[in-house]
């Protein structure tokens, strides 16, 4: 398994959980990005304290505010990052952020449905959409090299909760809501590594498994697999990533999830 290479990426939802695990995973690589843009609401805040204490230490991390379900905030972030990057394109953009919350069918609202497919499906839909100049930019800045995401990569976490096949966990947790974002997040990495394929960027769905963090603890019973094993998974899997997985949906092992 290779070392993922990357010049510059950026996690959403980067505070807790996976997000901030990534972040600090990247971080300690061996050769780590020289640009680490890691996103949420309020990065002064109580809730990113870990956050700001890695930003401390590491000058290559910039924290950006970013309320996901924004369009605003997205079109300031991109072009706060874009600042940054002097000309430079973004290889990397993980749309990570997430909400779940556990209705049944019947309890599921209007109003709820609403929150969760706006974060979980149309912004990682508005967060690609404002940052492919700086994808497509990265794509050409490696004009003969194929597609990976050390070139220029979507990846959308996404959930074995939303495989129409698997219905995991279904006896613990309905999550309607949530399940059906994620149905339609993994039809969205799929037009999207159709739509960018012409300009070089890789998509994927990434499933990380179930994790040992405040959404994972909310369905049940306790997560098998810790923050640390399943970045570090992820991170492997990305790092081997070519054209060919351009639209798949693998897990934090690289296993094929059905859709």
């Amino acid at each position: 398994m290779g070392e993922l290479r990357v010049r510059s990426v950026l996690v959403t939802g980067a505070n807790r959980g996976i997000g901030l695990g990534l972040v600090q995973h990247l971080l300690a690589l061996p050769n780590p990005p020289e640009w680490v843009f890691a996103t949420c609401r309020d990065p002064k805040g109580q809730r990113a304290q870990e956050l700001q204490k890695l930003a401390s230490k590491h000058p290559n991390l910039v924290i950006v505010p970013l309320e996901v379900t924004d369009p605003a905030s997205i079109k300031a972030a991109a072009a706060s990052v874009g600042e940054r990057l002097k000309g430079s394109g973004l290889n990397l953009l993980i749309n990570n952020a997430g909400v779940l919350n556990a209705n049944t069918l019947e309890t599921e609202t209007l109003k709820d449905m609403l929150h969760v497919y706006t974060t979980n499906t149309i912004a990682p839909l508005l967060l690609s959409q404002a940052f492919l100049p700086l994808l497509k930019k990265a794509a050409q800045e490696s004009p003969g090299s194929r597609m990976s995401c050390s070139k220029a990569a979507i990846v959308n976490m996404s959930s074995t909760a939303g495989s129409i096949k698997e219905v995991f966990l279904w006896e613990s947790a309905q999550c309607i809501s949530y399940r059906c974002s994620k149905a339609a997040q993994n039809m969205l990495t799929r037009c999207q590594s159709m739509g960018y394929r012409e300009h070089g960027i890789l998509c994927v769905a990434l499933h990380p498994g179930w994790v040992q963090t405040d959404m994972g603890k909310a369905v049940g019973d306790k997560p098998p697999l810790t923050v640390d094993a399943s970045v570090g998974g992820m991170l492997k899997v990305l790092s081997n990533l070519s054209e060919k997985d351009s639209g798949a949906f693998l897990d934090w092992e690289g296993n094929v999830v059905a859709w």
